[in-house]
């Protein structure tokens, strides 16, 4: 028996610790999908102009999210949107990908013309603090501002940090070579098959 026992104690210590750990991970569930659900809607908030504002709560963010902007259709392949006057005046394309270390999640904005980017805004990675994560940071996110995508061959393209950029053109980010490789290929996988979804459409 005494040769039983620190088996048995080792065994109700793990027994009691993980019921514990699965007690927690039940209960906080709903709050991280919650959380989950709240950055994807701010991400598409901020990709669609005159939506987002940085002052309001998360509440109030949610109210938006909920009451101007419409779940995708048939017709928009995927892509959420806003109407005005009764006409797709944005459209709010999520895509999603590996990145170097985990999955990279985003939203890319775009104008009704299909070639205008309105914004772009990442709302979950786990990249390098520092490098790769630099893709969240408005210093990058901002050069999709206005960007007008390729007609031919890739829609956008990454260009290493101080080269002169064209109109489809970003720059990468510095030091981060394989997590921008991995999301200009996101982008652009994500990008052709829309448009030629919403073309088919």
């Amino acid at each position: 028996m005494k040769r039983l026992f620190p088996v048995i104690y080792m065994f109700v210590i793990t027994a009691a610790l993980s019921a514990v750990v699965i007690g927690f991970a039940r209960f906080t569930e709903k709050r991280v999908q919650a959380n989950e659900s709240l950055a994807f809607e701010i991400a598409v908030l901020k990709v669609v102009p005159d939506l987002y504002d940085e002052k309001l709560s998360s509440m109030e963010l949610h109210k938006i999210f909920t009451g101007e902007v419409k779940e995708p259709a048939e017709t928009t392949a995927g892509a959420y949107f806003v109407e005005e006057d009764g006409q797709i005046a944005g459209y709010a394309l999520p895509i999603a990908g590996q990145g170097f270390w985990a999955s990279i999640r985003a939203v890319v904005g775009i104008k009704p013309d299909k070639r205008t980017v309105t914004g772009f805004a990442v709302y979950e990675q786990r990249e390098t603090p520092g490098l790769g994560a630099e893709v969240a940071q408005i210093a990058f996110t901002e050069q999709f501002k206005n960007l007008k995508l390729s007609a031919d061959g890739k829609p956008v393209v990454f260009r290493r940090p101080g080269e002169t950029l064209q109109k489809s053109q970003v720059h990468a980010v510095t030091g981060a070579t394989q997590t921008s490789t991995r999301l200009e290929k996101i982008i652009n996988d994500a990008l052709a098959e829309w448009r030629k979804k919403v073309k088919n459409n």
